[in-house]
């Protein structure tokens, strides 16, 4: 399951990371997100140990947000040792998330 962060912690959990991190940033009333949460879920529980994956509420920490630009939802960001390295925003099945992370 995709753990949730928040702005207070989003900075030592992924930008301070040596890991890849897959991160979605969504909203509770968005219909594309909710319709890829269990797509990442899946994600998560697939390739636990080898990609870190994480959520960020857009409408609870604006802040994370508004430093990633992020202007539609779903959003998905790839961190490699806390650096952005890729973005694509709209709602992804499993296969894609996989390709999107580089990860099989």
């Amino acid at each position: 399951m995709a753990k949730e962060f928040t702005d207070a912690n989003f900075k030592s959990e992924v930008l301070d990371s040596d890991k890849l991190s897959i991160v979605d940033f969504w909203a509770e009333w968005c219909g594309p997100c909710r319709m890829m949460a269990p797509e990442m879920d899946a994600f998560a529980a697939k390739h636990l140990g080898r990609v870190f994956v994480a959520k960020v509420d857009t409408d609870r920490n604006q802040a994370t947000a508004g430093q990633f630009g992020i202007r539609s939802i779903p959003t998905v960001i790839k961190f490699d040792g806390g650096a952005k390295v890729a973005e694509q925003a709209g709602a992804m099945r499993l296969p894609q998330i996989e390709a999107f992370a580089g990860v099989g």
